[in-house]
């Protein structure tokens, strides 16, 4: 199986036939060469669906629909894009922000990350997913984490760091949060999946709407990024405006 239909089958199976992988997150490489990184999130209660994206410059950040009706605003509002120089960070939490302020005052990826745990929502203990595309060495590299609670003692975060190579054109790797639905909801696990990337940004961000389950997804958005690390668009589609 080459890695076209590889992606393919997975993007099948975790995302178009699961009625719950939950937020996603995906970086790769458009067919064009340029780098994509690919951004999702769901919900199944009133409060989670909630909310719509919003770009503020090179920023992707949630936002809710209707202020009145927002009962927790801790885990579902937050900035899921964010840029330094040559670094380019996505994540499915405030850990974005974190990671942003511990990069930009020299620490490491692992090193922000360190300082944070799984989400506090028991009894899902939703997984936080990060990445980093990272353009400060010879070659851009990708970084995927995701802290998810062990299954010895919820109270505990256990902490995963992938660094796959970069992925041929039209593929990119990504995590989510669940596998599936349930209650509670089982943590995403096993190595990053390969997931395509065919097509301009604007078709990629449709695709995934397309395919992701039509109860639970809320939005996607997708960042155009250059070969040299800059950022071209920010396309979102969300389910209410």
């Amino acid at each position: 199986m080459n890695h076209d239909d590889r992606a393919a089958a997975t993007f099948g199976a975790h995302i178009a036939q699961n009625p719950y992988p939950g937020r996603g997150l995906v970086i790769g490489r458009c067919e064009s060469g340029d780098f994509l990184i690919l951004y999702w999130i769901m919900g199944r209660s009133d409060n989670s669906r909630n909310r719509r994206f919003i770009v503020d410059g090179t920023t992707l950040r949630t936002e809710p629909i209707d202020l009145s009706k927002v009962e927790d605003p801790s885990l579902i509002i937050y900035e899921a894009m964010l840029e330094l120089p040559d670094i380019q960070l996505v994540s499915n939490g405030d850990q974005t922000r974190t990671l942003c302020d511990v990069l930009a005052d020299g620490g490491s990826f692992d090193g922000a990350l360190q300082t944070r745990e799984r989400e506090p929502d028991a009894p899902n203990y939703t997984p936080r997913i990060s990445g980093m595309l990272d353009f400060r060495n010879t070659r851009p590299e990708i970084s995927l984490s995701i802290l998810k609670a062990s299954p010895f003692d919820p109270e505990q975060t256990d902490r995963f760091t992938f660094r796959p190579a970069m992925p041929a054109t039209g593929c990119g790797v990504g995590l989510t949060t669940y596998q599936g639905d349930g209650n509670p909801l089982p943590s995403y696990a096993g190595d990053p999946l390969v997931l395509p990337l065919h097509g301009t940004p604007a078709a990629i961000v449709d695709r995934y709407f397309d395919a992701l389950d039509e109860g639970n997804r809320i939005a996607v958005a997708a960042k155009h990024i250059s070969e040299t690390g800059a950022c071209l668009d920010l396309v979102v589609r969300n389910r209410r405006a």
